[in-house]
């Protein structure tokens, strides 16, 4: 059994390790707000435990053990999120730190009937994938609003960025997941991106810091 803060460590790895790359201690650290000699102590004991592989002033990477325990939590984290929002009508910028809460309940009964009451979503409320019982994850092919040229479009279905300053946002300018955007115009001076949503004769500009972060599939 893994403490919270140990889970809090795996998760981080996790999400910083895209395509099995090594993570740093600066980058945990940083992430994790703390002092690198505390990130050091904590990566000795999950090496110990065998959830990490670890060498000092190298790096990090999840065992097979430690990327269970990691996707179990995101597992969790994304379901509450998805329940927060669907079932309790919170706003998508509200769950993420009541989740971050939740996701260390170790029923995994509860769960896998949470996920059954919900009907087995397979995307958070951020357009996240959510795994499975199995630690499985649909294929997600997204791409971010700033690939697209002009009178090109696609239906807004995640984000990249989850801080909530960024989500009201998008909600202010009615970017929200399952609508239809298209780019009418790419201004030249700094790329910001005009766009129409579902088919609206509304039209709003974005940055391209912001085109960048929002998912679509097209």
């Amino acid at each position: 059994m893994q403490t919270f803060t140990e889970e809090n460590y795996l998760k981080t790895i996790y999400h910083l390790s895209v395509d099995d790359q090594t993570v740093s201690t600066t980058q945990l650290a940083s992430l994790l707000k703390t002092k690198a000699a505390s990130v050091t102590d904590m990566l000795k004991k999950l090496s110990e435990k065998k959830l990490i592989d670890y060498t000092r002033y190298y790096g990090v990477n999840l065992t097979a053990a430690g990327k269970k325990v990691a996707v179990d939590v995101v597992r969790k984290h994304r379901l509450w999120e998805y329940f927060l929002v669907e079932k309790l009508k919170f706003k998508w910028d509200e769950v993420h730190a009541m989740a971050e809460e939740l996701e260390h309940i170790s029923s995994a009964e509860l769960i896998n009937r949470l996920d059954e009451f919900m009907g087995f979503p397979a995307y958070d409320p951020h357009g996240d994938p959510i795994p499975d019982r199995d630690g499985t994850f649909q294929q997600q092919t997204f791409q971010p609003v700033s690939i697209l040229q002009v009178n090109e479009g696609g239906k807004i279905c995640g984000v990249k960025e989850h801080s909530a300053a960024f989500l009201q946002y998008l909600e202010r300018l009615n970017l929200l997941i399952g609508n239809k955007i298209k780019v009418l115009e790419i201004l030249e001076y700094d790329q910001s991106v005009v766009l129409t949503i579902n088919q609206s004769a509304n039209r709003v500009i974005i940055s391209r810091d912001a085109a960048q972060n929002i998912l679509i599939s097209i």
